[in-house]
């Protein structure tokens, strides 16, 4: 799965293993694609420290590597009901049941670690791409609990955001496509999420009275009523250039009507970028960046100083949402 494959990359490459020598020898055989010998390492370390989570998982991690899912489980086994063991053990059990074909097992298991880690993105994001792999759509409210209980968690987002995409769903799609995108900015996924989100804004303005569809959702009616009010901008075309006013004049209605009634980190960055005259940078980023890329790099030439302020900005920021924040009842 591809979470699980970054989750692993992230392990070789930030450092998050243990910080000892053998952990560090071990890393660095790691990051070689010598698994081999990182197994040698972590074996020895492991069975003279068998309590040591960090060692543990990094062992598990290689066995992976190395197609020996079998040893790899039973490094982990230990960990599922013990204290010391998190929901990252369920992870890469699960991931390593289902490389050896075990799906029915790490569905379980799944379910199982959720039941003890509650508010673990990873596993109700994994959970569901398992279950839309077998076409059982329910997967949606997966990741919908991911979003809830883990709300700075990106990839619940992205599945959500395909999934709402192809869906007759009007609002979510586009704002749980853009939290992605501000969560995880640079990848392959948020170039994916970035087109989709212009074609979604395309859909949304075809329906000539937003207000009129049928929703119980009281952030999506409002999102909806507010974005009825930027039609006749939309009905010159939806492009970086509509969509900056589009966006501005909506956030500027949002935080004069329902700001106060739904706060929401979204749209507080919004303001922000407005306020420090960003918002235009911040939407060709967004839009043109991925679906114009000349144009993108004619309005940077043109723009430098504004480019160069959104850029530290965006280098320098970590973007995350609080808890609480979550309104798709």
């Amino acid at each position: 799965m591809r979470s699980f494959l970054s989750l692993l990359l992230l392990f070789i490459f930030t450092g998050i293993i243990a910080q000892t020598p053998e952990s560090d020898i071990a890393k660095t055989f790691m990051r070689q694609g010598d698994y081999s010998n990182a197994i040698l390492v972590l074996k020895k370390a492991h069975e003279q420290n068998p309590g040591d989570l960090a060692t543990a998982k990094d062992l598990a991690l290689c066995y992976y590597f190395q197609n020996d899912n079998t040893n790899g489980i039973a490094v982990l086994k230990t960990f599922l009901d013990a204290p010391a063991g998190d929901d990252q053990c369920y992870q890469i059990t699960c991931n390593m049941l289902l490389a050896a074909d075990k799906k029915k097992d790490a569905e379980k298991l799944y379910k199982k670690g959720l039941k003890k880690f509650p508010k673990s993105g990873p596993l109700y994001n994994d959970l569901g791409e398992l279950l839309w792999v077998k076409q059982d759509y329910s997967a949606i409210k997966l990741w919908e609990q991911g979003i809830q209980q883990d709300p700075s968690y990106p990839k619940n987002y992205y599945n959500a955001a395909r999934y709402y995409y192809l869906s007759p769903e009007k609002v979510w799609g586009l704002i749980y496509g853009e939290i992605f995108v501000n969560l995880e900015p640079n990848t392959q996924r948020s170039s994916e999420i970035k087109d989709i989100m212009l074609e979604s804004y395309k859909k949304l303005f075809i329906d000539s009275r937003l207000q009129d569809i049928k929703t119980k959702n009281e952030f999506a009616k409002a999102y909806l009523v507010t974005m009825q009010q930027q039609a006749d901008i939309a009905a010159q075309g939806i492009q970086t250039e509509s969509l900056v006013m589009i966006r501005t004049r909506f956030i500027l209605n949002w935080s004069e009507t329902y700001a106060a009634k739904f706060p929401f980190r979204l749209f507080d960055f919004h303001k922000q970028l407005l306020q420090e005259g960003l918002f235009e940078a911040y939407n060709h980023w967004l839009f043109t960046s991925t679906s114009n890329l000349p144009a993108y790099q004619n309005w940077i030439n043109m723009h430098l100083t504004e480019y160069n302020n959104f850029d530290r900005i965006q280098k320098g920021r970590i973007f995350r949402l609080p808890v609480g924040q979550y309104y798709n009842n």
